[in-house]
């Protein structure tokens, strides 16, 4: 008597173990359904979900295989929203958002403080749904090579795009433009995409103004060794509507190189 009674002990143990388990697979929440649990997204789902989906709908692409791509252009003042099907190679151009407010000049971010937009290749890696300036989207800065050209110690950091038009070093589109690109980039990553690509540029580089750009900073290494970088990216994604690959030197600089896709 006395075994089985242990053995009925460890039976129960193990049924309500499983049982969690079990429960547990019914009550994980996706990416989505842990944003939602905030006013301010709810709300820019019942602001602008059915417009987000009608834009989709144009370019024929669906929430469940969406992936994004976001080019921001400082002189310009504008955010351009690129997206695809996973399945695809190519992306098209859904909208452009206007960047009400800027801060700084041309050339990177290298330390705290100096009010400069951040330039180069970033990816988002922070969804704030309670930010000071309704939504933000934070940006990957400082990356590693604003920690190799940069000041260290003394980068600095919390770059986003985000709503309201005030901005030390950020991108703000108005709350209504964030609402719109923060449920975009829910979607995307809710189905799949880990890093939403962004690339932060001074302007678009077409060949004219990177020749006004050369004359103007010729001696300035650091600005035209990251802009000849940016202008072949640029150029690519221009020609191909494909993301180039980008990695990392050791140098602070970056190899461009064009993806090869079946």
């Amino acid at each position: 008597m006395h075994y089985v009674g242990i053995g009925k002990i460890m039976i129960g143990r193990w049924y309500i173990f499983f049982l969690l388990i079990s429960l547990s697979s019914f009550t994980d929440d996706s990416f989505k359904d842990e944003q939602l649990r905030y006013a301010r997204v709810r709300q820019a789902y019942a602001d602008k979900g059915l417009g987000m989906q009608e834009l989709l709908a144009e370019k024929k692409l669906e929430t469940d295989q969406l992936r994004l791509y976001l080019r921001a252009f400082k002189k310009e003042k504008k955010i351009e929203l690129w997206g695809k099907k996973s399945s695809d190679s190519f992306y098209q151009h859904i909208k452009t958002y206007r960047v009400c407010q800027t801060s700084g000049g041309s050339g990177p971010k290298r330390q705290q403080g100096d009010l400069q937009i951040p330039e180069g290749f970033y990816h988002i890696n922070l969804f704030n749904p309670h930010s000071h300036f309704y939504l933000s989207l934070g940006i990957n800065y400082p990356n590693r090579s604003d920690q190799i050209l940069g000041v260290r110690n003394n980068l600095g950091g919390e770059i986003f795009i985000h709503g309201a038009c005030v901005t030390i070093g950020c991108l703000p589109i108005t709350d209504p433009g964030i609402k719109e690109l923060y449920i975009f980039c829910v979607e995307a990553k809710n189905n799949g995409q880990t890093k939403i690509p962004v690339t932060i540029f001074p302007s678009e580089l077409t060949e004219t103004e990177f020749s006004r750009l050369s004359m103007r900073n010729q001696s300035d290494s650091d600005k035209m060794g990251l802009w000849t970088d940016l202008k072949k990216g640029y150029n690519i994604f221009n020609e191909k509507k494909q993301l180039p690959i980008i990695e990392f030197l050791p140098s602070g600089r970056h190899a461009v190189t064009e993806a090869v896709y079946p």
